[in-house]
């Protein structure tokens, strides 16, 4: 499963009086990691190892037909997670792709395995102009399929599927 991982580092202040991270800063680790992903260098971009002329990234990409929006967030909460001096890490991977649409999994976790949440966030290419959705480009598939990995393993599936 492609999966990108980029690094968040706790702040003390990201604590609430029940002593753990509060689930708003959650919401906050997604955008993180979306924002991170879309200035990943792509394949044949001079950020690259193979190389090229531009520096194209995702958000570029992205720019060419319009804008992309959060339709959906869903996060599911794990196991409590306290300040700490060491980061976690989120991961990101496209879980769904659609006509105008596509959807990012999430995974927050630290380096001894513990999973602290899941979280899918819908996303939709809309139009400046109008604001109406648009289909993804060729160029925009392609990304998004190189960074396929599969459905979110929300605890709610897994229960579904044993039934």
């Amino acid at each position: 499963m492609p999966v990108n991982r980029f690094p968040i580092q706790l702040r003390f202040g990201d604590e609430d009086s029940n002593g753990h991270v509060n689930n708003v800063r959650y919401v906050q680790f997604l955008e993180e990691a979306r924002v991170r992903l879309s200035l990943v260098p792509l394949p044949g971009s001079a950020g690259s190892a193979g190389g090229g002329d531009d520096a194209e990234t995702f958000r570029s990409v992205t720019r060419e037909t319009g804008s992309t929006l959060v339709a959906r967030q869903e996060i599911e909460y794990l196991t409590p997670l306290v300040y700490r001096p060491d980061p976690v890490w989120i991961e990101i991977w496209v879980s769904a792709l659609g006509r105008s649409s596509f959807s990012y999994g999430f995974r927050l976790t630290d380096e001894d395995g513990t999973i602290y949440a899941v979280a899918e966030a819908a996303m939709v290419m809309v139009g400046q102009e109008n604001g109406r959705p648009v289909p993804l480009s060729e160029r925009q598939r392609e990304i998004l399929e190189g960074w396929a990995g599969g459905d979110v393993p929300f605890r709610r599936a897994a229960a579904g599927a044993a039934k």
